[in-house]
């Protein structure tokens, strides 16, 4: 059950603003789920499609196409900021 995960511009920039270690555990959580399956995922309300991963306190937004295997992540943020828009 291996995943392509692409980082959006957008998640990359919230990405590159944390410091090493938190970056770290993101990637490394990303990762894992995109080969294993095994994360806190939920499905986030509303017709967006949106999953969201749990990191600690922070929270990775995303999108998986089943078709291409792909997990497009969206957004990286405090958990405190990452469900306003």
């Amino acid at each position: 059950m291996t995943w392509t995960v692409r980082f959006s511009d957008r998640a990359r920039r919230e990405l590159a603003r944390l410091d090493r270690q938190d970056a770290a555990r993101v990637v490394a959580a990303v990762e894992r789920f995109a080969t294993t399956g095994y994360g806190d995922v939920k499905r986030l309300q509303g017709p967006s499609g949106e999953l969201r991963l749990r990191v600690g306190e922070l929270r990775v937004r995303f999108r998986r196409d089943e078709e291409a295997r792909l997990l497009e992540i969206l957004r990286v943020l405090p958990r405190g900021r990452a469900y306003r828009d």
